[in-house]
């Protein structure tokens, strides 16, 4: 039984949750660039509250002792190996491709936790600062930073008709009244067209004429999916035209016989969010203990309630749960105190 070998490609929370469920079950070889499971969605609490980012950072070694970690990225697939950056050649019975998003990192917990005092400083130091994104990532940063920082100038553009265009419109107008109650200047359907990654602060200009002074700009818009790489193994056939791996009920890779995929990097039709790339995790978990003890029994996945939570600070927030909209208190008690810190480290079995 333990003799079976089960590679995971990716470290985030799909592939954390199921490295540790499964280490007790059969070999397995955690395959990701970073050697530390973060905890994403509380980061931008980070960037304010940098001791905060001490408890979203675990390194793989403390939740899955018995897995054997390779700090690399993956490069390559054959039928039964999987070739990293470094050329080292992991060999598998069964493989689970869970790379999520593509988003440059540091490889070490201590230069993550540098990153997050470095913009802490940017912060701090600016007067006025631009972000650009009206996605979550965007509306939670300006949340974050015109709580703790109320006498920061803040202007958000973004260049959809709303905010949160991936939640419904009551959300995002709750969304958009605390925002201007908080002074923070929203610029909707124009996009920023001089900005340059390498300068930060000065005029920036938009598609539609207008000039904003700011000391430094936060890039907040869509991270492509971790999947470019496939393009060149035995799965480009299995992804679709957005790059994401097409996946059967049991969320095994269509046309392949022992590769699954999990969390953002699958095309199952539903939000992407944290608590159902563990979900995703638990079913392949199953599946793949079935397998290994010689049985043929796979678990079929089904979506659960849609449910998105934004933070507005630390007291507010908006969601949209199963087709409802609230905002204030209650989705705030849910999510915006720890930012679901606690129970993921519950989840991993750290303390």
């Amino acid at each position: 039984m333990a003799n079976k070998k089960v590679v995971i490609v990716g470290g985030g929370v799909a592939g954390s949750v199921l490295a540790k469920t499964l280490q007790e079950q059969a070999q397995v070889y955690l395959i990701d660039p970073k050697e530390y499971f973060e905890i994403t969605w509380a980061s931008l609490r980070c960037m304010v509250e940098p001791t905060f980012a001490e408890k979203t950072l675990i390194n793989h070694s403390e939740y899955a002792p018995n897995v054997h970690v390779i700090t690399s990225a993956a490069v390559g697939i054959t039928e039964n190996e999987v070739k990293t950056a470094q050329g080292r050649v992991v060999p598998y019975d069964y493989l689970v491709i869970a790379t999520g998003h593509d988003e440059k990192t540091p490889s070490t917990k201590r230069e993550k936790l540098s990153v997050y005092r470095n913009e802490n400083g940017k912060i701090k130091s600016a007067e006025s600062i631009l972000i650009v994104g009206g996605g979550p990532t965007g509306v939670e940063l300006a949340g974050e930073i015109a709580t703790d920082f109320p006498g920061k100038k803040i202007t958000l553009v973004h260049r959809g008709p709303r905010l949160l265009e991936f939640i419904g419109e009551k959300a995002s107008k709750s969304a958009m009244k605390w925002l201007a109650k908080k002074n923070v200047e929203v610029v909707l359907g124009e996009s920023v067209t001089n900005l340059d990654s390498n300068q930060d602060g000065g005029v920036y200009r938009t598609s539609g004429g207008k000039s904003i002074v700011a000391d430094c700009h936060f890039l907040c818009t869509g991270k492509p999916l971790a999947s470019s790489w496939m393009k060149e193994t035995m799965l480009k056939s299995s992804l679709d035209n957005k790059g994401r791996l097409m996946v059967d009920a049991n969320l095994k890779v269509k046309g392949q016989r022992n590769i699954f995929a999990i969390g953002d990097i699958t095309d199952v039709q539903e939000l992407k969010q944290g608590y159902l790339a563990q979900m995703h995790a638990g079913v392949v978990a199953k599946s793949i203990i079935s397998l290994v003890n010689g049985k043929q029994k796979l678990e079929v996945y089904k979506s659960g309630s849609q449910m998105a939570i934004v933070s507005l600070g630390r007291k507010g927030a908006v969601a949209e749960i199963s087709g409802m909209n609230m905002s204030g208190w209650i989705p705030a008690k849910m999510k915006s105190g720890d930012m679901f810190v606690t129970k993921t480290r519950k989840t991993l079995g750290v303390k």
